[in-house]
């Protein structure tokens, strides 16, 4: 999971088809052979997703790895949260942003494969970061 501490409100926006043909590109360059175990494969869908844990409206989920027993090994990219995000810049930065994110969560899916957490505790301590900073913002306006 990618996670982004900024938050945009007025933009232009990359049509939910045009987004779609950026990840197809991205997800043509992966190796095949790496991509046999992610059953699910990679979706962009809709929709934002505000992580649990924001204050403000500014901790938005960009991509998700899920590993289920049911649904199998699935990537999910949250084209909602990279327009609420990135809407207003061109095409050309928010593919390359696109490209990171996927690649992340390209990583969370190889490690998994491995039995390997690392991404996931870097992941972990992002958020605690996160957290850090917004009690002490917390306790500098309580002042």
């Amino acid at each position: 999971m990618i996670l982004i501490h900024k938050y945009k409100e007025e933009r232009d926006i990359i049509l939910f088809e045009e987004f779609e043909l950026m990840l197809d590109e991205i997800v043509r360059l992966l190796p095949e052979e790496l991509m046999k175990d992610l059953n699910g494969g990679i979706h962009a869908i809709e929709e934002d997703k505000l992580h649990r844990k924001a204050k403000d409206m500014d901790l938005w989920i960009l991509g998700e790895y899920l590993n289920s027993r049911q649904m199998g090994r699935s990537i999910i990219i949250y084209y909602g949260s990279f327009m609420r995000l990135y809407g207003g810049r061109n095409e050309v930065f928010i593919k390359e942003r696109l490209r990171k994110n996927v690649l992340h969560e390209f990583r969370h899916h190889l490690e998994s494969l491995a039995g390997e957490r690392g991404l996931e505790i870097e992941d972990e301590i992002a958020i605690k970061a996160y957290e850090e900073k917004n009690r002490n913002k917390q306790i500098k306006n309580e002042k």
